[in-house]
C-alpha cells in the first residue's frame, strides 16, 4: 500500500480485499484488539474544514481503540490555507504527529498535504471522493453479499464524491456499476473514464444513464446520497426540481432483485432522495454501513501508521 490513502485508485485489488478482511477482524475482534493496543504511543491529526458526525467520531474512536490519540483541529484553529499554507501545515504536523486524515472542500488540499507530508494522510472527504466511505460500503456488501464477483451495484442522484469513489471501488473489484443521474450531474468525466478502464481488467462494467429504472434493474445493492451536498445548499431548492424523479423509493426498487440491499452514506434527507419506507426496511443496511467507517478506517490507520 501507498503512503498515503487520498484515493480508492491507491489500492490495488488485492490491497483493497486485504483492508476489507483486516476491517472485518477488527470488527470480530473489537476487545482484543483495544486491549493489544497496536498503535499505542501513536497520534493521529483530524484536520476538518466541514462539520461532520461519523467522520470525526470513528477515527477519533478508532484511533482510541487502536491504542493511539486523535486530536480534532476545527476549521477555526488553523484556517488551512488561509492563516498558514497547506505546505506549511504538512510539515509542521509531520515534526509532531504519525498520521493526519483530512476532511476538506477542494481535493488539492488533500493531494498538497500528502506530497508536503512525511506522515501517512487519510482522505476523510473532499469535493471529488471519499474513499474511507467507499471501503467501508464495500465492507458492508462482502458481510451481506459474501462476494463482489457478478455484484450489480446502482447508484441513484448526484454524481457526487461518493459516487465517484463508488465507480473506482467497482472497476478495482469486479463490479458492474450504474450511475442514473439528471443531465448536467454526471460524476466526473475522467473518473468514469478510469473506472471503465479498471473494470475491463476486473471483468467488471460501467453503465451511466439518465433513466433510474434501467439502473435499478435487477440490481444487488441500491445507494443513493444527498441532492445538495455540504457546500451545496445555496442550489438545494434549484436542485429539489432536478432530481424530484431521482427519489429512491417503494416504486423504484420493485425493479432490484428481492434480496436488495439499500445503501446510504447519510445524513439523509427522508423524503428527498429516499422515502421512509425504503430507509427504515427490512433491506436498509446504512446503520451496518455507518457503523463500518469505524472498521474501515481502523483498518487503514493499522496499515499506515503501524
Amino acid at each position: 500500500m501507498k503512503k498515503d490513502f487520498v484515493s480508492i485508485e491507491d489500492l490495488n485489488k488485492d490491497e483493497f480485499m486485504d483492508l476489507i478482511k483486516e476491517a472485518i477482524k477488527l470488527k470480530k475482534e473489537r476487545a482484543k484488539i483495544k486491549e493489544q493496543a497496536p498503535l499505542k504511543g501513536k497520534t493521529l491529526a483530524m484536520i476538518f474544514e466541514k462539520p461532520s458526525l461519523r467522520t470525526r467520531v470513528t477515527f477519533q474512536t478508532g484511533i482510541y481503540e487502536l491504542g493511539g490519540l486523535g486530536i480534532y483541529l476545527a476549521p477555526s484553529d488553523i484556517k488551512i490555507g488561509e492563516r498558514e499554507s497547506v505546505s506549511d501545515v504538512a510539515m509542521n504536523l509531520s515534526k509532531w504527529v504519525h498520521g493526519i486524515m483530512a476532511r476538506t472542500f477542494a481535493h488539492s488540499t488533500i493531494r498538497e498535504l500528502a506530497e508536503n507530508s512525511k506522515v501517512p494522510v487519510i482522505n476523510g472527504l473532499s469535493d471529488l471522493e471519499h474513499p474511507c466511505q467507499v471501503l467501508a460500503d464495500f465492507q458492508t456488501i462482502y458481510e451481506k453479499k459474501g462476494k463482489f464477483e457478478g455484484i450489480k451495484l446502482a447508484y441513484i442522484g448526484d454524481g457526487n464524491n461518493v459516487c465517484n469513489s463508488l465507480l473506482l471501488a467497482s472497476g478495482i473489484m469486479g463490479v458492474d456499476m450504474r450511475v442514473a443521474h439528471p443531465e448536467g450531474y454526471a460524476p466526473d468525466e475522467e473518473i468514469i473514464k478510469k473506472s471503465e478502464k479498471l473494470a475491463s481488467k476486473s471483468n467488471g462494467s460501467v453503465l451511466i444513464t439518465n433513466e433510474p429504472d434501467e439502473a435499478v434493474d435487477k440490481v444487488d445493492v441500491v445507494y443513493t446520497d444527498v441532492w445538495a451536498s455540504m457546500g451545496q445548499k445555496h442550489e438545494a431548492e434549484r436542485r429539489r426540481l432536478f432530481f424530484s424523479s431521482y427519489q429512491v423509493n417503494e416504486e423504484l426498487i420493485k425493479n432490484a432483485k428481492k434480496d436488495y440491499i439499500f445503501m446510504h452514506c447519510l445524513p439523509a434527507i427522508r423524503g428527498e432522495e429516499v422515502s421512509d419506507g425504503v430507509i427504515n426496511g427490512p433491506n436498509s443496511v446504512v446503520f451496518d454501513e455507518a457503523e463500518n467507517r469505524l472498521h474501515a478506517q481502523k483498518a487503514v490507520m493499522l496499515r499506515l501508521m503501524k
